[in-house]
């Protein structure tokens, strides 16, 4: 990775660590976008499956931070989510915007439902619409803004190449 590239990488991670922790809680919506998630997914697709669960972990400790009646339930959800998304970066990331949106999609989707049943706050029927309803909105949320961030992205770092 040339240096360019490197500090437009880094910058995006910080930039989507920063909204998540100023602009998602001033929205209050029930339907979140997740930017935490996202800057994870990203971390993914440019690192190895280990770098990918290490940086999961922290970033879900300092969510987790923020919430200790559930602390270690994101932590553990995102390192899954970063570790796995790491190993299937090579099948499912693409230059498509569609195949981003869906692996964003995916991953926001997996790691609702990790948190929701490592997490032990609801049960019967919230965990079900938590988990089929209110959570695939907020992927799909997540998922179009992972598009556009890209979408943004993806000029200056090609910008570079060419």
């Amino acid at each position: 990775m040339s240096r360019h590239r490197g500090l437009v990488f880094y910058a995006l991670v910080v930039v989507l660590i920063a909204l998540h922790f100023t602009l998602r809680p001033m929205l209050g919506w029930r339907v979140n976008v997740d930017f935490l998630l996202l800057a994870v997914l990203i971390v993914a697709v440019r690192a190895r499956p280990g770098v990918a669960a290490i940086c999961g972990f922290a970033l879900g400790l300092m969510a987790d931070s923020l919430t200790p009646a559930a602390f270690g339930a994101g932590a553990f959800a995102l390192t899954l989510v970063g570790f796995g998304a790491s190993w299937l970066k090579s099948a499912f990331f693409a230059d498509n915007a569609g195949v981003n949106g869906a692996f964003v999609f995916l991953g926001t989707w997996a790691f609702d439902l990790l948190f929701l049943v490592a997490e032990h706050r609801v049960r019967g029927w919230e965990l079900v619409a938590q988990a089929f309803l209110w959570a695939p909105l907020s992927a799909v949320l997540t998922a179009l803004v992972g598009i556009v961030v890209l979408g943004i992205v993806r000029p200056l770092v090609a910008a570079e190449r060419g």
